[in-house]
Order: C-alpha cells, then structure tokens, then sequence
C-alpha cells in the first residue's frame, strides 16, 4: 500500500449508498470507552468473585496487555495492511484501513466503530476461552487484552489529534507518522514498537 498520495481532508469519502451502513463506519472516539470499560469492570469482579488472588490477577492482565499488543501488530501488518488483487479484495481493504491511509485526519474513522470491534471482541473471548485451561484465569487475562485494545483506540486518535508535550509520546507520534506520511510497509507498532523492533519492520534511525 505504498503510495504518496494522503489528504488533508478532516472528512473521508463516503463508502456505503445505504445511510444506515455509512453510519455503522464512523464513531466517535469516546464510544469504545462506554462499551469496554464495563467489560474490563465485569470481567475484573468475576475474576474476584471466583476468588483469584490479588497477585495472580495483576500477572494475567499484564499478560494479556502483552498479548494484545502482539495482536494488534499482527492483525495491522498481515490483515489491514494485505491488499488482495480482486476488486471485490480491494473494496474491502479500502473499507477496513485504506480509508484510513488516504484520510488520516478523519476523526470519525480513527478508533475501531463497534460494528467492526464487537464481533472481534467476541471472537477473541471465545479463542482464548478455548485455549486456557483454568477459566479463573481467562477472566483477568481477557480484561488486560481488552484494556490494551482501549489504550491502542485512544493513543491512536490522540496521534492524529493531539500535540503531545512529553518527549516518549512524540517519539511514539513520530513512529506511527511515519507509517502515514513516509512508508506505511514498516512502523505496524501504534501503541508500541516493541514488536517492530523485533521483526525489523521499524524504520532506519537517522544518522546525526
């Protein structure tokens, strides 16, 4: 998807004829904090109610913070960055992350709108569900997975948003720019570029 092309535009073009579908694409950035906070709260008291231990529910949430931002560098790179060859391919690629790429500035378009998010956050709950052997613990791991996704929402919008005063947040500003405004095949990391660091897809350090 590298291309020079990026618009100025505070709006993006419209994608659906249907109103209601065009309505369902765009979200005000503050929705998924109303949706997800409650989810971290219930899973966060059944975790206790089943009576995990203060240490151990700590040390799943930061694992599935950890998790999440694997996740969230995978499902950039290798789904919202995979652009088929078929029109029909390149229809839905422009929905999910082309829009995205060509109107950056689209505050309406920046966090995940719960159409899209909420089939995801089912789908994962049920994956890890699946995969954990002790259900106590699915609890305060799924809750960390859902707090690093909140977080990844919100530094992503304020990114494009907000001028950041401290020097760590505009180097992480910087970092996803760059994905935008030089080459978008590297600088996958939003919240972190932990894991661009570890499979090379960050960008170059300038010589001084």
């Amino acid at each position: 998807m590298k291309k020079l092309y990026v618009s100025n535009s505070t709006e993006s073009v419209r994608m659906f004829k249907q109103n209601w579908m065009e309505a369902l694409s765009k979200v005000h950035f503050s929705i998924p904090l109303f949706i997800y906070i409650p989810v971290i709260g219930f899973m966060t008291w059944r975790a206790f109610h089943a009576g995990i231990g203060v240490g151990y529910y700590f040390l799943f949430l930061l694992a599935g913070i950890a998790v999440w931002t694997g996740t969230e560098y995978i499902l950039h790179r290798y789904v919202f960055h995979f652009e088929p060859d078929s029109p029909w391919g390149k229809r839905i690629h422009f929905i999910f992350h082309g829009v995205h790429h060509d109107y950056p500035k689209d505050a309406k378009r920046l966090v995940m709108p719960p159409s899209a998010s909420i089939p995801l956050a089912i789908g994962f709950y049920y994956l890890f569900y699946w995969l954990f052997p002790v259900e106590l613990y699915l609890y305060p791991f799924y809750a960390g997975f859902i707090a690093g996704y909140l977080v990844y929402d919100m530094m992503h919008y304020a990114m494009h948003h907000y001028n950041f005063k401290s020097s760590v947040m505009k180097r992480v500003k910087q970092h996803h720019m760059l994905h935008h405004y030089d080459d978008p095949t590297k600088g996958y990391g939003v919240s972190s570029s932990l894991w661009d660091v570890i499979f090379q897809s960050g960008f170059p350090r300038k010589k001084k």
